[in-house]
C-alpha cells in the first residue's frame, strides 16, 4: 500500500510542475511584451530629438552664412 500512495504522490508532483510550467509558458510571452514596450519607450524618450523637444536640450543654432 505505501507504494502506491508514494507512486499516486509523484505523479501528482509531476501534474503539478506540468502545471507550473504550462502556466508560466502562457504568461511570460505577456510580461516579456510589458518590458519590451517599457524599455522601448525609455529608449525613445531618451533620444536627442525627444530630449530637445521636451527642452532638456537646446536646439543647435543656425548661423546665416
Amino acid at each position: 500500500m505505501a507504494d502506491t500512495s508514494e507512486a499516486a504522490k509523484n505523479v501528482v508532483d509531476v501534474l503539478s510542475v506540468g502545471t507550473v510550467v504550462a502556466t508560466l509558458a502562457g504568461i511570460l510571452p505577456s510580461i516579456a511584451a510589458i518590458f519590451t514596450i517599457v524599455w522601448t519607450a525609455i529608449r525613445i524618450f531618451e533620444t536627442e530629438t525627444v530630449q530637445k523637444l521636451l527642452g532638456k536640450k537646446s536646439f543647435p543654432k543656425i548661423s546665416p552664412d
